[in-house]
């Protein structure tokens, strides 16, 4: 039986957490949003939105203040860069839209889940208090500010 105690997680780590929820209800728009027939360029058009005002800062904080904790060959590490620049590569692509959204959806799911469950924990065992609060000092405090114009998943 799987666990369902929440993960603990230092508070220098929240935000970037609350980004993973909006990444994972990105997750979710997609899915629902082709489940009824919406238009795919419609939802692409959203995904665009979504990545470049928060997904592509993230990464950016992520491998520039976070990944950095640990050794740049770990293994951990060396698969979260791998997927940053696979969703790089499905976020840009304008080809194969049915497939690459869907390949979004999976990969972008599977990428958050890996980040909280295996790779944040061990960011955290290892990390300095300095480093947490620098971490902490540069992620944007702003809230998620949702795109209203691009409601098809309700």
């Amino acid at each position: 039986m799987k666990s369902t105690t929440p993960i603990k997680r230092a508070p220098e780590l929240r935000p970037l957490s609350h980004d993973h929820h909006h990444g994972l209800l990105l997750c979710w728009k997609i899915k629902t949003g082709m489940a009824k027939n919406i238009d795919l360029q419609r939802i692409k058009k959203y995904v665009d939105w979504f990545y470049e005002i928060y997904l592509k800062t993230h990464f950016e904080l992520e491998e520039k203040y976070v990944f950095t904790i640990l050794e740049a060959h770990d293994a951990l590490i060396e698969q979260a860069l791998k997927e940053h620049r696979t969703l790089n590569e499905l976020f840009e692509s304008t080809s194969d839209l049915e497939i690459n959204l869907k390949r979004i959806e999976k990969e972008l799911d599977s990428h958050i889940r890996f980040e909280e469950r295996v790779l944040f924990a061990e960011i955290q065992k290892a990390a300095t208090k300095e480093q947490l609060k620098k971490i902490e000092e540069i992620h944007s405090k702003e809230a998620f500010i949702e795109n209203e114009d691009a409601d098809f998943w309700s």
